[in-house]
């Protein structure tokens, strides 16, 4: 009796992966790119109206504080 056996069932054979530096790298080049235009937007905004200075100053200290605290964060996850 003959019985076809699947050749990748008996032996899992290993796909290449990919490096993940290269996806790394596009994400980070990407955040900088989006933290310098959100940058030059509240700049902008800012120069315009400058009743505004006072609110927006406030949010970015509260943001900056977040972004730390995320950073601590994932440091310390990494160990």
């Amino acid at each position: 009796m003959f019985t076809a056996t699947d050749p990748q069932s008996q032996t899992p054979q290993q796909q290449p992966q990919q490096p993940a530096t290269d996806l790394r790298a596009l994400v980070t080049l990407c955040l900088f790119v989006l933290v310098a235009l959100v940058l030059l937007v509240v700049g902008y905004v800012c120069a315009v109206h400058p009743s505004l200075t006072g609110p927006i100053a406030t949010v970015a200290t509260v943001a900056g504080v977040l972004v730390a605290a995320v950073g601590v964060a994932y440091a310390v996850r990494r160990r």
